[in-house]
């Protein structure tokens, strides 16, 4: 009985700490919500399923310079957040890039955008550059008419 409840606790807490997965066409709503151009909506998709897979609650321990990547967006710590509070030059606490609501994260990654271009992320250089992304969202387009 005791395993059992313990069980059921460790699945509870599991379920508090996993992040939101979009699916690409509600993503695509919330990105157009957040500002973002409607004609770069196909290059941001591909590049954050690259990414994150649409998780906000994504991070990347493995770069080669001890630097990680963390939310929708894999943004850098070690130049646009903070790790252990505001920080970087999106002045930001790398935490807040990794929640549900993903405010901060596309002022961040709107910021790198405009001073790197798409080329700064390498999901996006090595999976969406030279590509045809326009009919990406065609299926969005027929569900739903707030694209």
């Amino acid at each position: 009985m005791q395993i059992q409840n313990l069980i059921i606790l460790l699945l509870s807490v599991c379920l508090l700490v996993i992040g939101r997965r979009f699916d690409e066409c509600s993503m695509a709503r919330e990105l157009l919500r957040q500002g973002f151009p409607r004609h770069e909506i196909a290059d941001w998709l591909c590049l954050i399923e690259a990414e994150s897979s649409f998780r906000t609650d994504a991070i990347n321990y493995k770069n080669n310079d001890t630097s990680w990547d963390h939310g929708l967006f894999q943004i850098n710590d070690r130049y646009w957040c903070g790790r252990y509070g505001v920080g970087g030059d999106c002045k930001v606490k790398c935490e807040d890039l990794r929640t549900d609501d993903i405010t901060i994260a596309s002022r961040c990654a709107k910021l790198i955008k405009r001073r790197q271009g798409f080329k700064a992320w390498t999901g996006w250089v090595n999976n969406c550059r030279g590509q045809q992304l326009r009919n990406h969202l065609d299926h969005c387009y027929r569900c739903r008419n707030e694209l």
